[in-house]
């Protein structure tokens, strides 16, 4: 079993934009009542998937309970989502307890698609799951103690062990967070904890001054690992999410190449400034296409959106706007 490689969706970047990474004009690409029993659709993963692709999607339901469903689309812009949560089976363990999903990433490594979430055992921790069909789903242990959120796995292993980003947090809304990686010899058990990335000082990137996260599973490239992430500020009106990118060594994740200064993409439309969530930038997903990425990202905690870069162009942005 291999993954399938499909035409991504793709939109050029507009005669009159000079920006690094420009959003899909036809935004945002699910709506928050695409399902029956939806309130909110976002912070969801995508992936190629035989003929298309396949998803992962974080549906809030109208009593605000956070669930993860399955989808397929074609063209990965029109999404047929199921009606029903995803219903786990034991994989690596008979303790698939969960109070709630949501923030799922979706890779395929080796033979099989791999999910991570984020967990409720107990206060959020990260879940992880397997697939062959995105129709039948295997729960695995957790990977760690509570609290942790944004778990993302390196699309490979690393020196011969999974690697898993995360960020250690608390039990609430955390106004703190730096990105930790991972390594597993067998996705059950966790540990070799190393520090990736810092925030900022506020006078050197506010934007990524408060807490940051990993975003979409890395991408790998001749020159490292980018990894495009969201960076938080805390402001007067409350937490403002962006996303920015770094670049990882790829024998060694632990080592930061690059790392934008200046934000790719923050909260401007209006379905990214009004919603649920006011000013929220949440990229969980990205697909490529030779040096075209395209990034899924939660807009507003509400509705899922799209925008599009050149793998080389943000390369290069890194290392002129580095931090």
């Amino acid at each position: 079993m291999t993954a399938q490689s499909v035409m991504i969706p793709w939109q050029d970047r507009p005669e009159d934009s000079n920006d690094i990474m420009w959003r899909f004009s036809e935004n945002p690409i699910i709506n928050r009542y695409a399902i029956p029993t939806s309130n909110s659709i976002f912070n969801s993963a995508v992936t190629s998937f035989e003929d298309g692709f396949a998803g992962v999607f974080r549906c809030d339901n109208k009593a605000v309970q956070m669930n993860i469903f399955a989808g397929f689309s074609k063209d990965g812009i029109n999404w047929e989502i199921n009606h029903d949560p995803i219903e786990m089976m034991a994989g690596n363990t008979e303790m698939i307890e969960s109070d709630y999903k949501y923030d799922p990433r979706v890779t395929f490594i080796e033979d099989r698609y791999w999910i991570t979430w984020c967990n409720g055992y107990n206060g959020p921790t990260i879940g992880i799951g397997y697939t062959f069909d995105f129709k039948e789903f295997f729960q695995c242990e957790n990977a760690f103690l509570p609290f942790n959120r944004n778990g993302v796995l390196f699309p490979e292993k690393i020196n011969g062990k999974y690697a898993m980003l995360s960020r250690p947090s608390d039990n609430g809304h955390t106004p703190f967070g730096d990105i930790y990686i991972s390594y597993s010899p067998d996705m059950k058990y966790w540990g070799e904890h190393r520090c990736v990335m810092k925030v900022t000082p506020f006078e050197d990137s506010a934007w990524q001054c408060t807490k940051i996260g990993g975003g979409p599973v890395p991408i790998k490239t001749e020159e490292g690992w980018l990894l495009f992430y969201h960076g938080v500020i805390n402001t007067c009106r409350g937490f403002r999410y962006s996303m920015g990118a770094a670049l990882l060594d790829l024998e060694d994740p632990t080592k930061v190449l690059y790392r934008t200064k200046p934000y790719l993409l923050a909260p401007a439309e209006s379905y990214e400034l009004t919603g649920d969530v006011p000013n929220v930038v949440f990229p969980c997903a990205a697909l490529t296409e030779g040096d075209k990425v395209t990034v899924y990202y939660g807009a507003a905690d509400t509705v899922v959106a799209i925008a599009f870069g050149y793998i080389s162009e943000i390369i290069d942005f890194m290392k002129k706007n580095s931090i």
